[in-house]
């Protein structure tokens, strides 16, 4: 019988997973380090238990019967004194060490679309650095590799409230961004499945003129995108590197290097970006 244990559970994924999991009537065993995060969800299945995936004397005997574990964990912007590399990748070789040891079958990790280009990016050496682990640890595992989440959209909604837009280049670089409820749903089937490696996108393939175009129409703003010059975003990141600390620099140079970028994965799910923004934008006006 499939017992899943679920770490990163207080997080954007992992409140989709929680539901998704409730849904699915799998038995879960959720970790967190702030369990009362999780009060809302009281259900029969789910069972919480406070650990620190940075402390693996914490995770002792939380893995027992457990076949399936499931990591979100990671760390976009750095704080509390801890790194990429603290969290990324050791925090989640603990979870990994201690699966190995109780006799898990299967390792299910969301890294990010196109890590393994990246790996000159802290966020992303750090995490590809745990997918090498995963890779030779010798057991069954699946890599979930999401386009960007419609949750790291919310920037340019927030720009978009005061009337403007600004954006590098031509501003027609193409990505896919998913929601993650559908994302929580391919994760899900993931555990039957044999794959090593699943790329994943939202169901809408948008330049990035278009998503502040929509974000401006969530408004009722006009359509008013100003275009800087891409050299903008090549010089902002070598200045950040050189005048900002690294827990500055890290989320920054993430960001504005795949902003220069294509990122199109395959194409998931039903929920569209203009929906999403809809939503938040009713929600902040109450």
């Amino acid at each position: 019988m499939t017992h899943v244990l679920l770490a990163g559970a207080t997080g954007y994924l992992g409140t989709h997973l929680l539901r998704e999991l409730v849904a699915w009537d799998i038995p879960t065993t959720a970790i967190a380090r702030t369990p009362h995060k999780l009060s809302k969800f009281d259900f029969e299945k789910i069972v919480v238990k406070q650990a620190e995936v940075t402390n693996v004397e914490t995770l002792k005997g939380l893995f027992d019967g457990i076949s399936t574990v499931i990591s979100t964990v990671g760390i976009t912007r750095q704080k509390d004194g801890l790194t990429y590399m603290d969290v990324d990748y050791q925090a989640n070789m603990n979870l990994l060490e201690e699966a190995k040891e109780a006799g898990v079958k299967k390792f299910i990790y969301v890294s990010a679309l196109g890590g393994e280009k990246f790996r000159h990016l802290q966020i992303c050496n750090a995490k590809e650095r745990f997918v090498d682990a995963l890779r030779y640890s010798g057991m069954n595992y699946t890599v979930v590799r999401p386009n960007g989440f419609y949750s790291d959209m919310l920037d340019v909604l927030q720009m978009a409230k005061n009337g403007k837009v600004y954006l590098f280049g031509n501003g027609e670089q193409k990505l896919n961004p998913i929601h993650g409820a559908d994302l929580a749903e391919v994760i899900i089937n993931t555990i039957a499945m044999n794959e090593h490696e699943i790329l994943v996108g939202g169901p809408d393939i948008l330049t990035h003129n278009e998503i502040a175009e929509i974000a401006l129409a969530s408004w009722g703003n006009p359509n008013k995108i100003v275009h800087l010059p891409d050299v903008i975003r090549s010089a902002t990141i070598h200045l950040a590197r050189i005048f900002t600390s690294e827990k500055t620099f890290g989320p920054l140079e993430f960001f504005l290097t795949l902003m220069g970028q294509d990122m199109i994965a395959p194409r998931y799910g039903t929920r569209r970006l203009q929906d999403f923004y809809k939503q938040e934008v009713k929600n902040l006006k109450l």
